[in-house]
């Protein structure tokens, strides 16, 4: 969970037994799962309200979608998803986008390896 394994457990569990002393342990282990259960239990209380205040249309939200990690993937792998028909989808940063030359040419725009006018006097 926190990338701790059982060697710094071990080494937790002894530090807490010093610091604490085997009487007042139990108490504060208590006292510890209280405290998550709490800020656990206020942690799906605001997630509910922030969903109830949004309203139907914001049903499917999650705010573990707003995390960048999670965005990002969701965002970038959504078109592959909408579109797979048993064939990997094309996107559009792959394949080459389709230039029309007349309009690109009535628009002044250069085309796919063209090099731009070059001005001396400009410089």
């Amino acid at each position: 969970m926190f990338g701790l394994g059982w060697p710094e457990i071990a080494a937790l569990v002894v530090i807490a037994l010093l610091v604490f002393g085997p009487e007042k342990l139990p108490q504060a282990a208590a006292q510890a799962g209280r405290t998550l259960r709490n800020l656990r239990q206020m942690a799906n209380n605001a997630k509910s309200d922030l969903q109830s205040g949004l309203g139907p249309e914001f049903a499917n939200f999650d705010p573990a979608d707003l995390n960048p990690k999670n965005f990002v993937r969701k965002h970038l792998t959504a078109d592959l998803e909408d579109d797979w028909n048993g064939t990997p989808a094309t996107t559009t940063a792959t394949a080459p986008a389709y230039v029309d030359s007349y309009a690109a040419e009535a628009a002044g725009e250069l085309g796919y390896g063209e090099i731009p006018p070059y001005d001396s006097e400009a410089t």
